[in-house]
């Protein structure tokens, strides 16, 4: 009755491994699940696609943030996400003070200063806009909440994010 069988001792030595096993692919997991580009990539398109001036404000539960003119990524401890861009091409505003040719009127305009008080012009608006487009977009620190602002100033429409 007090016999120990020799298949009971391969049973658990057989549980004790998968045990460890599972214990230690559990460990690898992420802590949490990454963030979520496409909820960003809505807002910015919904606020893109418009016909009418409009800003939105959508929060972020990143630690790094990489905007181009067709696409968001979101990094975090939970990995990364990208999210594709499908309508209007939007301009990528730095957060700080620079933005547009290296002064600040992007920035202002995505703040909520009119486009005619920051710029000279349409064609200023529109030229800040290209090198803002064309400037390197790398990873940087994600804010709390990103603003998606679209304008218009004479016929000049511009998406502006950050």
């Amino acid at each position: 009755m007090f016999e120990t069988h020799l298949d009971a001792t391969y049973a658990w030595l057989g549980l004790a491994v998968v045990s460890v096993a599972t214990a230690g692919v559990a460990a690898t997991l992420p802590a949490s699940p990454p963030p979520d580009a496409a909820g960003v990539a809505n807002t910015v398109e919904t606020v893109a696609n418009g016909e009418y001036p409009a800003t939105a404000e959508h929060g972020i539960a990143a630690d790094r943030i990489r905007l181009t003119a067709r696409s968001i990524s979101l990094g975090g401890e939970g990995g990364s996400a990208r999210a594709p861009l499908h309508g209007p091409r939007i301009t990528p505003v730095p957060t700080g003070g620079r933005g547009g040719g290296g002064d600040g009127r992007l920035r202002r305009v995505l703040e909520g200063v009119p486009p005619g008080a920051a710029f000279d012009g349409p064609d200023a608006l529109s030229a800040a806009a290209e090198r803002a487009r064309a400037a390197d977009r790398g990873w940087r620190s994600a804010p709390e909440r990103l603003t998606v602002r679209r304008v218009h100033y004479g016929g000049v429409h511009v998406t502006l994010v950050g």
